[in-house]
């Protein structure tokens, strides 16, 4: 029985469902205007046609042009989706591991020709409704994309995206402040000692203190050693400070160019007015060039290689004896050759995905290491693909047996080959991928389509999946050995294989800290007095830069009045089946079912508590009465997309103290396979099997490695959750059930707690108790958060502290957070924090600032639901239409007053919590601070 226990002790059962209305795979809207507007050898706004083709089992129109002039390549996508997409991708080659391109996407975006004032990507944040703004740097191209609903919204992205990329100013502080520098510790001080600093520094030195981004990048490395790919595209942290300001500025010069640029569009919005303003903005002021950015072939191997690399030892791993990595990579074909890279990723997820595949019965049921290794499968990001497979957490012994292991396991594949099973899995997995509609459509397409675009790959052909499939099908059809086949081809007798292996040194934290210290004591001692006075004055140039107050009157903005007064509805039906509760929505869902369901645990008691998030991970992953795990799984792959389970902790939305303590169970199917999913629910009701400990000794291990790689990179996060364990309800039980210790203690109080671990960076959090959702206040606590995020604290911490992100928010648990990402600094990040209260009494945001707030906050609040989730936060918070409304019209009244009276109440004379994770720290052994590890 379900139910979900709410404020009043009023208990009901309860389960959701979400049905399709109908619509079938016909041609939208959109797609068929632009199927009759646009034909090949038309020619509009300095753009020529090139190829018009239609995509019906992805409901889109795909229209190919070239810039005449520049020789700009432009793909377009028509689509009946309102959250329109734009992007500009350069192919990008550093020859060294200097970090330029990675720097470089920061620094384009500090300011620009038309838009010079600091960091309009940043204001940018606060003066548009985007639904996604970004960049993003991989190993061989760097993109500029974002999405917005908004028309007047888009037009005023793209005019600053295409000023910031083609006509940055790339100011000398601008590179100071995000690549590197030499300054003072304290700027202002001469006596302080003088240290580096730079966002991509710590960033970068954050990334490369995980041993999964060590794994990945030194694989990467030693097996395209030829070009580009032999080098950290991100940074190495040494490296980077080898950088000049004039070697950034060539690299712009040599790669920012139309010639070398591909242009992407995608949305209902007409395809007309974004070339116009691409044309008249940027691309009619430059003439045609022969970029030299080609990636010339990768030499292929005749015989295969090992290397081994070090990594600092995981102090969070279950058995300190197993921790070293060993896997193989192949060399495959060029990912300009769609259909077999098509063909090689449905072969790598046969081989690896999923309980019943050869690779996980060999490797991970063999319980001799933790998970599969960091890189995994297919990987299809470089301009030759490869597949990797191998073991993470093992003892150094067991090496030999995992590369026996793999072996036999591949050869056993070529002889016996796969069930018709897994293979009707895989392509029922395609089907289902290709039905299912996301929010972020476009983003995803230009996300997966450009590393293969990037290397003059044809777009358009790797998004015709049904002609993939039909290919993929009739080969197999002809050749019953086809799959067998290619595992000898592209495995077996493929010489370009490297075996790699990663062990932990105890020396490694401490060699990066004394290789940096040395770099240091270098450049100090090559410095002139004159030298030194430069660093001392450039500091504070910087830091009085970073003080001015922008003139952003140049940047374009949306405005109040753009923002729709109501909100955007949900039809919702309900009934009672048999004493349960049931939420109903029809929407467009292309033939695809989404459920969801609510169990309530009610009063359940710690030790108990404990166990629930492994309880959720392995209880569908054990198999029931009528199957075994492995047989179970197949029908999980052959009639869904999988079943979740997850811990349910609800913070009420009108009192903080009551919640709703359950599980939230959901999948979804094709419509055809609705029964078929429901039977396999049912299995799990009412026969789940937990008594095979082998397996479970498997899943165990499994989530711990999981948990353990995920700190370096949401380390924020559990910081975060930390902080609100002391000040919250909610925000103990979330610790309970995710949190990074598990700390049962709770006593509502002022708390600092710092788990100690050997990163070179910091992630830091203070948190304070607010109020429920519903709370008249909860909209200006809103705006709060934004304007401290925007205007205070992203000054403070990142451009001048040197973090790579911070921020404050109001949280569904009841609680008020402040956070900083890979931030160098801990004792002064804290000081920040609480410096907020009298940066806000002292006026230091305008009339303007607030409606950019505004802005910031609704984009979130709008941001746009896939009609397979629409009415969840209903269903699962208990927070109505009428209820958003409510706090909508709320938000547009918040006042300047409202704010700072709302920072006196809640972020003045009041307990504050501190969490932080990070390395050892001299401030924290002084007494006050409860030390974890």
């Amino acid at each position: 029985m379900y139910r979900i226990l709410r404020a009043g002790n009023r208990g009901r059962n309860c389960i959701a469902k979400w049905r399709h209305f109908g619509r079938d795979c016909t041609t939208s809207t959109v797609s068929k205007e632009a199927l009759d507007r646009y034909h090949p050898g038309v020619t509009l706004h300095g753009y020529q046609v090139e190829r018009v083709e239609e995509v019906p089992e992805l409901y889109l129109t795909a229209i190919k042009l070239s810039h005449l002039q520049t020789g700009a390549e432009h793909l377009h996508i028509a689509r009946d989706d309102s959250n329109n997409v734009f992007s500009v991708g350069f192919r990008t080659t550093p020859m060294d591991d200097t970090g330029v391109s990675h720097i470089l996407e920061h620094t384009v975006l500090c300011g620009s020709h038309r838009y010079p004032c600091r960091d309009p990507f940043f204001k940018m944040l606060n003066r548009s409704l985007s639904t996604f703004m970004n960049a993003w740097t991989a190993s061989d191209y760097t993109m500029y994309p974002f999405s917005t609903q908004n028309g007047k919204d888009f037009q005023n992205l793209l005019s600053v995206y295409l000023d910031a990329v083609f006509f940055p100013n790339l100011d000398k502080l601008d590179f100071l402040q995000e690549g590197w520098r030499l300054e003072h510790g304290a700027t202002e001080d001469r006596a302080s000692p003088i240290t580096f600093k730079g966002v991509v520094f710590n960033e970068m030195k954050g990334a490369m203190s995980s041993a999964a981004q060590l794994y990945a990048v030194g694989c990467q490395n030693r097996l395209l050693p030829s070009h580009t790919y032999s080098y950290n595209s991100g940074g190495d942290p040494i490296a980077i400070l080898d950088l000049t300001h004039q070697q950034l500025k060539d690299f712009h010069a040599s790669h920012y160019h139309p010639s070398n640029a591909r242009f992407f569009t995608y949305g209902d919005q007409p395809l007309d007015a974004h070339l116009q303003l691409i044309n008249e903005s940027a691309l009619e002021h430059f003439q045609r060039i022969d970029s030299d950015t080609d990636i010339p072939d990768e030499t292929v191997w005749t015989e295969k290689r090992s290397a081994a690399i070090t990594c600092p030892p995981d102090t969070m791993a279950p058995d300190p004896d197993k921790q070293t990595t060993v896997s193989v990579s192949y060399l495959l074909p060029r990912i300009t050759k769609v259909d077999e890279s098509f063909e090689v990723s449905l072969l790598a997820s046969l081989l690896i995905s999923g309980p019943t595949s050869p690779f996980y019965e060999a490797l991970l049921d063999a319980n001799i290491g933790s998970d599969y290794s960091p890189v995994c499968g297919y990987d299809g990001s470089t301009r030759d693909a490869s597949f990797s497979i191998g073991l993470q957490g093992i003892h150094q012994d067991d090496e030999e047996r995992v590369r026996g292991i793999i072996q036999e396991t591949l050869n056993k594949v070529v002889r016996e080959g796969f069930e018709a099973d897994r293979i009707e899995a895989v392509l029922h997995s395609v089907e289902l991928a290709q039905r299912h509609q996301s929010t972020t459509f476009g983003i995803q397409i230009i996300s997966s389509l450009m590393p293969m675009w990037n290397q003059d790959g044809d777009p358009i052909s790797s998004l015709q999946l049904d002609r993939l499939v039909a290919s993929f099908k009739r080969k197999l059809a002809e050749n019953p050995r086809y799959l067998q086949d290619l595992v000898q081809r592209y495995f077996i007798d493929n010489n370009h294989q490297l075996w790699l292996e990663m062990s932990p040194d105890s020396e490694y934290t401490p060699k990066q800290e004394k290789e940096e210290a040395a770099k240091l004591e270098e450049r100090l001692r090559e410095l002139t007095n004159d030298d030194k006075e430069q660093v001392y004055q450039t500091g504070l140039q910087l830091a009085d830069a970073q003080n001015q107050e922008a003139d952003i009157s140049c940047l374009p903005t949306v405005t109040i009045s753009d923002i729709d007064p109501k909100t955007k509805r949900t039809v919702i039906k309900t009934e009672n089946l048999s004493g349960s509760y049931v939420q109903l929505h029809e929407q467009p869902t292309n033939g695809v079912t989404y459920f969801r369901g609510v169990s309530p645990l009610g009063a359940l008691d710690t030790d108990l508590l404990l166990y629930l998030p492994l309880f959720c991970n392995i209880v569908t992953q054990m198999g029931t009465d009528e199957s075994n795990f492995r047989e179970f799984a197949k029908q999980e792959e052959l009639k869904t997309g999988g079943l979740s389970v997850s811990p349910h902790i609800v913070q009420n939305a009108s009192s903080t103290d009551a919640y709703e303590l359950g599980i939230v169970l959901g999948s979804h199917c094709l419509d055809r396979k609705l029964d078929d999913m429901m039977n396999l629910w049912q299995q799990i009701f009412n026969s789940v099997t937990l008594s095979d400990h082998d397996r479970l000794s498997t899943l165990i291990r499994m989530e711990a490695s999981d948990l353990s790689n995920s700190v370096a990179f949401m380390g924020h996060a559990f910081a975060m959750r930390g902080a609100a364990s002391a000040v919250s309800t909610v925000g103990k039980l979330s610790e309970l059930t995710g949190g990074i210790t598990q700390d049962e203690e709770f006593n509502p109080t002022s708390s600092q707690k710092h788990f100690r671990i050997p990163f070179p960076v910091n992630y830091v959090s203070m948190a304070t108790t607010a109020v429920p959702y519903k709370h008249g206040d909860f909209p200006k606590l809103m705006v709060l958060a934004r304007l401290l995020s925007s205007k205070f604290l992203h000054k403070e911490i990142r451009e001048k502290g040197g973090a790579y992100g911070s921020g404050a928010s109001i949280g569904t648990d009841g609680t008020f957070k402040f956070y900083s990402y890979r931030d160098p600094h801990s004792m002064d990040t804290l000081e920040v924090f609480r410096r907020s209260l009298s940066w806000m009494q002292s006026g230091g945001f305008t009339a303007h600032d607030l409606d950019e707030a505004k802005f910031a906050v609704f984009s979130n609040v709008d941001s746009p639901i896939a009609p397979g989730s629409k009415g969840v936060s209903t269903f699962l918070n208990g927070v109505t239409d009428d209820d958003r409304q409510t706090q909508r019209d709320r938000l547009f009244k918040v006042s300047s007053h409202d704010i700072t009276d709302t920072a006196d109440r809640y972020l003045g004379e009041r307990w504050y919590s501190s969490y932080l994770i990070g390395p050892e720290n001299d401030a924290t052994k002084q007494g006050g601070w409860t030390l974890q590890e």
